[in-house]
């Protein structure tokens, strides 16, 4: 085997090609690699959003809270079984909500969009202990006022302490806190009280979705099938931790498909790159190639030696663009739940396996753009190799 100190010391000895060539590389694996990353973010900020413990009741039908509507009459019925764990008071721990969603301007004259506007019983802070007020206050029951997510606040016109933004025209609710949930998708809502958001949209006697905590995890088979079975009732009943699962599926599946897209055809250009870089160092080296022949090189390990050049090539640059993707994980991003049709903001979420796939995707790019040049340095005459 040609020693891999002389594939090295080639690749110095073309700086201005290597860099050229390398930079490309590092994009594509930047762009990749942070693709993934929001993927990653996207379904960490919603599974973490639920709970294994908790269920989750809507309507039959309906594959996301908006769509849902539940008669108020039926909360209890939902919260009645045995399985249902029960408060200090005696009371069965859970609540029923009211989801809607409104129009905001943004910050910035980026335009308008949609946020999503949670209302809540007075005893939700009980049902959700890990959702806290950071700076203010909670709102008053049946009070024209709400608290907002700390990944929203100050992205939209009115999300800021202290401020106003309309419920539904000529109804205002006062800003009274600002709320941290752990970095779930509870940040990226909007609370306020459930009689009030119930007015406002006409939805009067009715809740969009009823979670209750159950007494442990193993017994959320026994409380679906009696919920389900009472085909009166009409509703469908899953885990919270796999309801946000499945919320995120559309939106992370869209972003991976889309920056993927991006990604492959950057990836061709990088590889072409790659391939002009390496047949030029193919060009140049005849007579180095006729010389490695001579000494009793053969033509697999000629083909190897190129192969190698190029790959380390292409981990050259993957390990600049992977690196620089880590710095991403300070990057806050917005995009629109397919779900939910409201703005969510996210973090991209660097991981191990991310940023090892992101450096096998850049040697690939590598073995693919130096295959063919290697080839044909393997199959170059060794006569003629000499001559030139």
């Amino acid at each position: 085997m040609i020693p891999i100190k002389y594939n090295i010391r080639s690749l110095g000895n073309r700086k201005t090609t290597t860099l050229a060539t390398a930079l490309g590389i590092g994009l594509v694996v930047f762009v990749f690699a942070s693709v993934l990353m929001l993927g990653a973010g996207i379904s960490k900020t919603l599974s973490s959003t639920g709970k294994p413990d908790v269920a989750i009741i809507i309507r039959k039908g309906a594959d996301a809270e908006l769509s849902s509507a539940i008669d108020t009459a039926n909360v209890a019925i939902i919260t009645a079984p045995k399985q249902v764990a029960r408060r200090a008071n005696g009371q069965p721990d859970g609540v029923g909500e009211v989801v809607v969603v409104i129009t905001a301007d943004k910050i910035g004259g980026d335009g308008v969009s949609n946020v999503q506007v949670r209302g809540v019983p007075d005893d939700v802070w009980e049902f959700r202990p890990d959702v806290t007020i950071i700076e203010g206050r909670k709102p008053r029951p049946g009070s024209d006022e709400c608290v907002v997510g700390q990944a929203v606040r100050g992205r939209f016109k009115g999300l800021e302490l202290g401020q106003s933004v309309e419920l539904k025209k000529n109804r205002p609710l006062k800003v009274v806190g600002i709320m941290e949930a752990g970095g779930s998708s509870f940040e990226s809502e909007v609370w306020t009280d459930a009689d009030v958001a119930r007015s406002s949209f006409g939805r009067e006697g009715i809740v969009q979705s009823v979670r209750v905590r159950l007494i442990n995890e193993g017994a959320f088979e026994a409380y679906k099938r009696g919920i389900e079975q009472n085909r009166q009732l009409g509703f469908q009943v899953e885990r919270e931790s796999v309801y946000y699962e499945k919320q995120s599926e559309g939106t992370s599946a869209f972003i991976v498909g889309m920056g993927g897209t991006i990604a492959f055809f950057f990836a061709l250009g990088a590889m072409i790159g790659a391939m002009i870089t390496m047949y030029s160092a193919v060009a140049n080296r005849r007579r180095e190639i006729g010389t490695l022949r001579a000494l009793g090189f053969g033509k697999l390990s000629i083909m190897i030696s190129f192969m190698l050049e190029s790959v380390f090539l292409a981990l050259l640059g993957g390990g600049v663009g992977a690196l620089a993707s880590c710095a991403m994980g300070f990057v806050h991003f917005s995009v629109i739940n397919f779900q939910s049709w409201s703005e969510m903001v996210f973090r991209f979420q660097p991981t191990l396996p991310i940023v090892g796939g992101s450096l096998a995707f850049a040697a690939l790019m590598g073995v693919l753009g130096g295959f063919f040049p290697a080839v044909r340095a393997a199959r170059l005459p060794l006569i003629k190799a000499l001559k030139d």
